[in-house]
């Protein structure tokens, strides 16, 4: 698997058990399988970088894809309040919380790589709205895969670590990354709210309806 992590610095050898632990997915090595899309990672805060070059040897590993179709965007959900922090404004969402983490709760801790969406401030305000009923699934859903923020994988292992090697970094330019950053991110706001304002509100399906009858699930095509 060849994968790419933006920084602002060339990182040959990625140590197991640093980094944020208050990530998506809790603390790991974030990458994607998009040399652009980690030269605007990496460009995010104005800044030149790089992106790093990876071979990871998945043979293996055992890895927890959640863009399969064994799971739905509610474990990915769960998966990322556990991680992030977030505090309910109101009875009602922590009701929505704690039936979310109890529901579909994964043990992703125990693999060794996670694919997943990444949520970046605004997906994560989009989650927060659909924990507080603001918004229906099937905005969550299509806004997530309109916005193009693309998947990411994150070693989480010691194995995974020793898993891979480093090929080069590729240098990223501010002046061309950061701009397009921005635009990937307004692009993200600007379909999140055109999906809103086009969804029907006969065939909007909620999380507190999914807390009072979670069979809804099934007949949903998110």
């Amino acid at each position: 698997m060849q994968i790419f992590h933006g920084s602002e610095c060339i990182i040959k050898s990625p140590q197991f058990g640093f980094g944020n632990p208050r990530n998506d997915y809790g603390r790991g090595f974030y990458c994607t399988k998009s040399s652009e899309l980690a030269k605007e990672w990496a460009c995010q805060k104005n800044k030149d970088g790089f992106a790093n070059y990876y071979e990871l040897k998945a043979e293996g590993l055992s890895i927890l894809d959640l863009s399969d179709s064994n799971f739905s965007i509610l474990h990915w959900l769960s998966i990322l309040m556990q991680n992030r922090v977030f505090s309910p404004k109101s009875p009602l969402g922590k009701q929505n919380l704690d039936f979310l983490t109890s529901h579909y709760n994964l043990a992703y801790s125990d693999y060794d790589i996670i694919i997943g969406y990444r949520a970046n401030d605004s997906y994560f305000s989009f989650a927060s709205d659909f924990l507080e009923n603001i918004i229906p699934i099937q905005s969550l859903a299509s806004s997530m895969k309109l916005g193009s923020l693309g998947l990411q994988v994150v070693l989480k292992s010691k194995k995974a670590f020793n898993s891979l090697a480093f090929i080069n970094a590729e240098r990223a330019d501010c002046k061309i990354y950061y701009p397009k950053y921005i635009t990937r991110d307004t692009g993200a706001r600007k379909s999140y709210f055109e999906n809103l304002r086009n969804q029907k509100p006969d065939s909007s399906t909620y999380l507190i309806d999914i807390v009072r009858n979670p069979e809804l699930l099934n007949g949903l095509h998110l």
